[in-house]
């Protein structure tokens, strides 16, 4: 069986999410739920998405990150992600999230960015 959970961490105001194997519609209501939460909580300045283990995600993963970089934005935040395999690139291409967030090779460099 796959890990299909989400970790967290937090370096200040910034909010690491590690994403599982399969970012989809079974598992994007808890992704949701649970930044809601740690957004609510807690003053994050940017959400940075680590892609590193992710082979596949489908419209639910865009839908979260597109609604992600909204709410970041509007509160004068952004959101980056790091370590997006040629796959998801792809997805994360047509579902026109590339042109809204930079994509970096490393988690520091997503820090950073």
């Amino acid at each position: 069986m796959t890990e299909q959970s989400f970790t967290y961490e937090a370096k200040g105001q910034v909010l690491i999410v590690h994403l599982p194997k399969e970012l989809d519609h079974h598992n994007c209501r808890n992704l949701k739920y649970e930044t809601d939460l740690l957004l609510s909580e807690n003053y994050i300045t940017k959400v940075v998405f680590d892609f590193t283990k992710t082979e596949f995600m489908d419209s639910s993963g865009i839908g979260v990150l597109l609604n992600r970089y909204k709410q970041m934005e509007r509160s004068g935040g952004h959101i980056t992600i790091y370590g997006a395999r040629l796959q998801v690139i792809r997805i994360l291409t047509v579902g026109g999230i590339i042109k809204l967030v930079k994509n970096y090779e490393t988690k520091e460099a997503a820090i950073a960015g």
